[in-house]
């Protein structure tokens, strides 16, 4: 044999296996991001949603593309994500786009609205429903690209000192409650607060305020509501199952390799369902918990949850005649959200009512 030709061929082959390594690195250059959190270390669910994108995004590309997930506070303050993401300051950040519904009321519904869907509708919609393309426009103007990354299930009504009884009950009281629910509640005579969740506990505790709404039994109990407010309302009529945003400044998101923007907008949507599935597990004993500690559960009165139907139809219909193009957005939501309770409530809700009852203790 030809040693000439062997290691001819050798090298040939080796300069083969080389050219793929050389342009998968130049097609995966290494990136660092900063992404802010509005939501506390404690909170390790809802906050860890963000840690899972993180994760994900730099086990797919091998370690070249890092997120450095960070505390509300420790770069941006926890209600300030949007505009830091939007001028550039950080790459990305992770929040609730229901927190700046006044610089555009059609950002609250990425979240969710008032009255809105179960998670399954809402991921329905924004996925498959057309709900990303009504809003991308609102995202664009924003400075940013949004990518649903988190969702808590269904929520709790919120804490309270006193007990409400009656729509009579809802006037005067100083309450923290975040987005458009505060509006709602206004309309029954609720003095509404949007306070960043790591500043609700001292609030509530030197009687800033009279009640608070946040997330549910697992995060309430860290947050130690329990110990200052007596009764605890359900359901979270606010924010019945809401989709937190990984949000990506548009610049950033444009420059990135297409790979990398595939790789997160499947890390968002896997952080979306552990997220949503940690609450499932985790909350139900949270909430024996905290009743066990002298938690006073109660539904909202039947008349308090239609006043707060009633105002958020008002609600809706007033941003709308302000803003063309939340009206556009809320119609093709709510034509969904209508759709979709129907179909539940033949399916699902028909067979969980059942169940539910029973296998009640007897």
């Amino acid at each position: 044999m030809d040693r000439r030709r062997l290691i001819g061929s050798g090298a040939a082959g080796a300069a083969v296996l080389a050219a793929p390594n050389l342009a998968n690195a130049q097609a995966s250059p290494r990136i660092r991001w900063r992404c802010p959190n509005s939501f506390p270390k404690t909170l390790d669910t809802l906050y860890g949603a963000a840690e899972i994108v993180s994760r994900r995004v730099a086990e797919m590309s091998d370690g070249a593309f890092q997120i450095q997930v960070s505390g509300p506070g420790e770069i941006v303050p926890g209600l300030q994500i949007l505009d830091a993401v939007s001028q550039g300051s950080v790459e990305c950040g992770f929040t609730s786009s229901l927190f700046y519904f006044g610089k555009d009321p059609s950002l609250a519904i990425s979240t969710t609205l008032p009255m809105g869907m179960s998670s399954r509708g809402m991921f329905a919609w924004l996925h498959y429903g057309g709900g990303r393309e009504q809003l991308r426009d609102v995202f664009r103007d924003q400075g940013v690209h949004s990518i649903p990354a988190a969702c808590t299930g269904a929520q709790m009504g919120g804490w309270s000192k006193k007990e409400i009884r009656s729509p009579e009950d809802m006037r005067g009281l100083k309450f923290r409650i975040a987005g458009l629910g505060g509006a709602v509640m206004q309309k029954l005579g609720a003095v509404p607060q949007q306070i960043a969740p790591s500043d609700i506990y001292p609030a509530l505790e030197r009687g800033v305020i009279d009640g608070a709404e946040y997330i549910g039994p697992y995060d309430d109990e860290k947050l130690g509501f329990g110990r200052i407010a007596k009764f605890y309302y359900y359901p979270g009529f606010q924010e019945v199952a809401p989709s937190t945003d990984f949000l990506v400044n548009a610049r950033a998101w444009e420059a990135l390799p297409a790979v990398y923007r595939s790789m997160l907008e499947c890390a968002g949507i896997e952080a979306w369902h552990a997220t949503a599935a940690k609450y499932d597990v985790l909350n139900p004993p949270a909430l024996r918990r905290l009743v066990a500690a002298g938690t006073q559960l109660r539904p909202y009165p039947r008349e308090v949850m239609a006043g707060l139907y009633r105002g958020a139809q008002e609600l809706y219909a007033e941003l709308g005649a302000q803003n063309p193009r939340f009206r556009r957005i809320h119609e093709h939501w709510d034509k969904f959200r209508v759709e979709q309770s129907q179909w539940f409530r033949v399916a699902e809700d028909s067979a969980s009512n059942f169940l539910a009852a029973a296998s009640a203790p007897r």
